[in-house]
């Protein structure tokens, strides 16, 4: 529970924590915003991380001076594309016998399937959309991988997607996260992100329960 609750806090004051690391690792953050966003899109058992958020408080930050927005873009565009090809070459070398594993602490079956039916429709917009997408983000690339999707049209869909996300929601911060008004409310507001990034999976997954979509 206290885990939970300093995550929590983490998430929601995003920007002291980050501003923090900042003034006590100075140039080595770049390598620390790397790590956070490879895992998060690396690694099936992370999709929990703070994405979104965290390339908005980046941005932010950036305006300020404490990062150069075009290093902090081109770093985390290469982390969040070599992110999902280590997830995509996870999901090719387990292959289908995945979707027989039981739920745990560590592994959503029922996200896992919700994806893939989303991966089957979509194909490989799935690889894009998903960028903004929680949950979708880290487990695509990985079905991808099961589907065997070829690696050349996975290659060039994720690092579409991957300069999509970085650069749109990183220049948003960039631009508007130093505003007064979002500086007050930026609990606020990450939490808005989130909400916003939730949309569409809730909608799916309302669908879903009233039988409009039988994937």
């Amino acid at each position: 529970m206290d885990l939970l609750l300093q995550f929590v806090d983490i998430v929601l004051h995003l920007d002291k924590h980050l501003a923090v690391l900042v003034q006590d690792y100075g140039p080595w953050i770049y390598a620390i915003l790397f790590v956070i966003v490879f895992s998060e899109t690396g690694f099936v058992v992370t999709p929990f991380l703070p994405g979104d958020s965290l390339l908005f408080v980046a941005g932010a930050l950036a305006a300020l001076g404490g990062m150069d927005i075009f290093l902090l873009m081109g770093t985390l565009i290469a982390a969040a594309v070599m992110g999902n090809q280590v997830n995509y070459h996870i999901g090719r070398f387990i292959g289908p016998k995945v979707f027989q594993w039981e739920d745990s602490r560590f592994f959503n079956k029922a996200a896992l399937k919700k994806t893939h039916a989303f991966y089957e429709k979509h194909g490989g917009k799935a690889v894009v959309i998903s960028r903004f997408l929680p949950l979708f983000r880290t487990f695509v690339p990985f079905v991808a991988g099961v589907g065997t999707m070829g690696y050349a049209t996975f290659t060039l869909f994720n690092i579409a997607g991957a300069a999509l996300w970085v650069v749109s929601l990183s220049l948003v911060g960039y631009w508007f996260g130093n505003y007064p008004w979002v500086k007050q409310n930026l609990s606020a507001v990450i939490v808005g992100i989130i909400v916003v990034s939730l949309i569409p999976v809730v909608i799916g997954w309302w669908q879903h329960r009233r039988g409009d979509n039988p994937a």
